[in-house]
């Protein structure tokens, strides 16, 4: 058969890190297939070379084993544990690992106890109430369900940001080494936008070769826009977006008799040099505006005005809020969580676990409660006042207004996100009473 490429490969490794989670291995093992195959949709070299290298175990994340399994994969389509793996559970229960929220226990305590085997079959089950009266779930994880199918449906196609960024990332990094000859490797698209959802992933590269503009896919994922140095900064401003910004930048420079494309900036058939977007800002008469503002909402207006926004800058940031840990739904320990906030430079770490209510998210009983304050009491004496861990809980507003845990218990917070998590099909008036007891955090 045909030698599978990086995506093909990439997309298997995936599919096996699903199908052990939901087989109820350690799910940190499994976690290191998809990391690996997010380093592979990130590779700048065709995947066959890198093996007929020897390279693999350069790849983050790859080590003897998954070296290994790429090779099969890459070889034969197929692997003797996924095969095993498949024979467990049809392919449409990855659908519902989809779901946001959803954790793989649960997709497979649905899959087992109610037969259903894609994401078409568990919307139906919860809208007929089969979840809701199933033992184990419950209306809450319907409730759960059938908001996370819609955020679903909302953002089909999209990636979180912080994913976008860490595939980008790898993209950039296996540039450098692969392409040498490649400067000024910018990450462009929605994501330098800083939007949360990003729907395309674009990198920018200055390439030595002249009169040079193109675009290439790299692995079917990211799109890696070559410019020379002349045109560096028109490429970078089309790569970047938004379309509603470029279509009133496009207006302006024609007023002007410009052409601005994303090949340059002409004047008649003399290109103008643009090799930084500063410049052609300055040749459209405007001020430099960030990408974070780029979005085609009345920027390009303020910008002529003089008048844009001063942005929030990282140096303006000086900790973290709103935190999970694995207390409840969180990947790591709250040492961990508030060490890697303190290495940033940063100088608290508010956790904010789910509370009691929250039992489908491993929310804090009292005495969980206790158990973590007196952690981070301990880690924070541990600090000697440079760094601080603020304590922190999301707490459910109950049907009455009520917060899920007594005044006293609230009281020994630093601070309380006060969150509603079910029953959103009461009515506005009910769903939005002032709370019966109130609370300020302290």
């Amino acid at each position: 058969m045909a030698k599978l490429d990086a995506s093909a490969v990439a997309a298997l490794l995936i599919e096996i890190g699903q199908r052990s989670v939901l087989a109820g291995e350690n799910p940190y093992k499994a976690r290191a297939y998809s990391r690996a195959a997010q380093n592979l949709f990130a590779l700048t070299l065709p995947l066959g070379e890198v093996i007929a290298a020897g390279r693999l175990r350069e790849i983050p994340g790859v080590g003897e084993a998954l070296a290994a399994t790429i090779e099969q994969l890459y070889a034969r389509g197929t692997t003797p544990k996924l095969e095993a793996l498949r024979a467990e559970a049809p392919v449409g229960v990855l659908e519902m690992l989809r779901i946001p929220g959803l954790s793989p226990q649960k997709v497979r305590q649905i899959h087992q106890a109610l037969g259903i085997e894609n994401l078409a079959d568990l919307e139906s089950a919860c809208r007929d109430g089969r979840v809701r009266t199933a033992k184990g779930l419950g209306p809450g994880l319907e409730t759960k369900i059938l908001g996370g199918i819609e955020l679903l449906r909302r953002s089909g196609g999209l990636r979180l940001i912080h994913h976008a960024g860490q595939l980008l990332e790898a993209a950039e990094f296996n540039l450098r080494r692969s392409h040498p000859e490649l400067k000024r490797i910018a990450l462009a698209g929605d994501y330098r936008r800083g939007c949360e959802l990003v729907s395309e992933l674009a990198i920018v590269a200055q390439t030595p070769e002249p009169g040079t503009t193109r675009a290439i896919e790299l692995n079917g994922e990211i799109r890696l826009w070559l410019a020379d140095q002349q045109r560096y900064g028109a490429a970078l401003l089309f790569a970047t977006g938004s379309r509603e910004h470029l279509q009133e930048l496009q207006k302006i420079a024609n007023a002007n008799g410009l052409q601005l494309t994303d090949a340059g900036l002409l004047r008649g058939k003399r290109s103008i040099p643009t090799e930084t977007e500063e410049q052609v800002y300055r040749a459209l008469n405007l001020p430099f505006i960030p990408p974070e503002l780029r979005e085609g909402e009345g920027e390009v207006a303020l910008a002529r005005e003089r008048r844009l926004p001063e942005l929030v800058e990282q140096n303006d940031l000086h900790g973290l809020l709103h935190c999970h840990t694995d207390f409840s739904d969180g990947g790591n320990t709250l040492e961990e969580m508030a060490e890697a906030t303190r290495k940033r430079g940063y100088h608290y770490f508010g956790v904010a676990d789910h509370s009691r209510s929250a039992g489908y998210a491993g929310g804090l009983s009292i005495d969980e409660v206790q158990e973590q304050h007196a952690l981070a009491d301990e880690l924070n004496a541990s600090y000697r006042g440079k760094f601080r861990i603020l304590k922190g809980i999301e707490s459910d507003i109950l049907q009455d207004g009520s917060l899920d845990y007594p005044d006293e218990v609230l009281a020994s917070f630093d601070f309380v996100v006060a969150s509603v998590h079910s029953r959103f099909r009461l009515d506005a008036k009910t769903q939005s009473q002032i709370p019966s007891r109130r609370f300020w955090a302290t």
